[in-house]
């Protein structure tokens, strides 16, 4: 069985013990960040509920604060939600997008969390590595774990 494989199985059983969208979320990015060495911050961008354009932070695990409200026309973040589709850069240093939440970072993905066909957040993960998110088993990790907080939201809405 794969790393990736091995891995969203913990995932998905930390789902079924949460008790809350938020402590899901910290003790995946907790349990991602320690397990994989080149995932060197994992957290979660929310809806704004004042304001829909709008991502602020949720909870997150790395060696930096990153932004902590982010328009969805500006960064990475906020372009992945404002179209819905998953974004990898495989060096932020060459995509004028990106917005510095630590000049370590160099290579980012950003998966957009959609609930009943509405976006409530994304999942983002970034790395003092170029091209960490380049092979399709890290993309479909941390797709396949917005799904499982995706689904998660479903049955536990954020409040």
């Amino acid at each position: 069985m794969s790393v990736h494989t091995t891995l969203l199985k913990e995932v998905e059983d930390l789902a079924t013990v949460a008790t809350s969208p938020e402590s899901l979320m910290q003790r995946l990015s907790d349990h991602i960040h320690a397990a994989m060495a080149r995932y060197n911050w994992v957290g979660f961008y929310l809806v704004d509920k004042t304001d829909p354009r709008v991502l602020v932070l949720g909870p997150f695990t790395g060696s930096f604060t990153p932004v902590p409200r982010i328009p969805f026309e500006q960064g990475l973040c906020g372009a992945a939600a404002a179209t819905g589709k998953t974004l990898v850069v495989d060096n932020v240093a060459g995509d004028h997008r990106y917005l510095a939440g630590s000049e370590l970072v160099k290579s980012e993905i950003v998966v957009p969390i959609s609930v009943a066909g509405k976006l409530a957040g994304e999942i983002d993960v970034e790395s003092y590595f170029t091209d960490t998110f380049r092979a399709d088993d890290d993309r479909n990790f941390v797709e396949a774990c917005a799904g499982v907080v995706a689904k998660f939201l479903k049955t536990h809405p954020l409040v």
